[in-house]
């Protein structure tokens, strides 16, 4: 049979960003499964299709024999001459697919199955792009809602930015440009699924790596960051190099480093701490703002310290909500208690 539908397969190649060969397979697949409603005796189906050629062939192979045993290998002599006059006993026939019925179902099968196999395709290629590029920030431009998530589009590919994870006083509409990081790409039952986030505190680190040379260069390495998403952040960072600032170089001259990443996480307030292998030391700079002299270890086993603070230290010590010493708790790794200075 001929069949013009190597220009259409071009042409769906190129707008889907797909390889011919993987179209050529779908059809040939579709085919099968739908040749299977017309050989339904579990018939081995041969399928030669060459699209570049413009031909398509649908059959059998069957054992002309006096008693059929198996409809699936065998066709019976009297059924053989119907399809061909000549044919005797101990002949192999090959039954084609009649042009009619190949005609129809290459047509609407292949139609069906085609759809699917192309997006599985495509979802391949997502994962195969994206999944390299997990902590990576993108920037994209949100397209629509769909129930707590927001749907972005990035590289012509659409990624989901739940709603749990922008910023808390943040306000998005269609159209709207979004800057995030990719925290996740997974094979799943509805294809490949991207997401991104706002509140990661991997974001924080990418976002100083860019304002940052010092940290992106590794004269100054993260250590650790914890967030209060929109509200505060505390960044941990340390250096070997002696004539290297780790907190100035972050900061930036008259704070334009810090102040523009802050303006990019909605106003959130950033510390920036030097790291310390001594946990009484790291614990007195990541109370910071506050001032604190007096910090002494309650528990070494269950890591528990109290910090005894001025009290025109105290409100800022324990912060807003308290904000403030749960986040260097967080940071520490050890239960800090806040208790005012006799």
């Amino acid at each position: 049979m001929k069949i013009d539908v190597w220009p259409s397969i071009l042409q769906l190649s190129q707008e889907r960003g797909v390889d011919p060969q993987v179209i050529v397979d779908a059809i040939t697949e579709s085919l099968r499964v739908a040749s299977s409603k017309y050989f339904s005796h579990g018939e081995k189906i041969i399928i030669n299709f060459k699209p570049e050629q413009g031909e398509l062939r649908v059959y059998t192979i069957k054992k002309v024999v006096e008693k059929v045993q198996s409809k699936a290998t065998e066709i019976s002599l009297e059924e053989a001459r119907q399809v061909w006059s000549k044919a005797k006993l101990g002949d192999y026939l090959e039954l084609d697919l009649p042009a009619d019925t190949l005609g129809r179902i290459s047509a609407q099968a292949a139609k069906q199955v085609i759809f699917q196999k192309v997006r599985d395709a495509e979802q391949e290629k997502i994962y195969d792009e994206f999944a390299p590029r997990v902590g990576e920030i993108v920037t994209g431009i949100v397209r629509r809602f769909e129930a707590q998530n927001l749907i972005v589009e990035v590289n012509n590919a659409e990624v989901i930015f739940p709603l749990r994870e922008k910023l808390p006083n943040e306000e998005f509409n269609r159209g709207d440009q979004v800057k995030a990081i990719i925290t996740q790409v997974i094979k799943g039952p509805k294809g490949s699924q991207v997401f991104i986030s706002r509140t990661s505190p991997r974001f924080l680190a990418k976002l100083l790596e860019v304002e940052v040379p010092e940290v992106a260069n590794g004269l100054i390495e993260i250590k650790d960051i914890v967030r209060q998403p929109g509200e505060r952040a505390k960044v941990a960072v340390f250096t070997s190099e002696e004539d290297v600032d780790p907190i100035g170089a972050c900061i930036g001259v008259k704070g334009n480093r810090i102040q523009a990443i802050s303006k990019e996480l909605q106003g959130e307030k950033i510390d920036v701490i030097v790291w310390s292998a001594d946990p009484v030391s790291y614990a007195r700079a990541a109370l910071s703002p506050a001032k604190i002299e007096n910090i002494v270890i309650v528990n070494r086993q269950e890591k528990i310290m109290r910090a005894l603070v001025p009290k025109d230290q105290l409100s800022l010590a324990i912060g807003k909500k308290g904000v403030n010493v749960k986040l260097a708790s967080r940071l520490t790794g050890w239960k800090i208690e806040i208790k005012e200075e006799a």
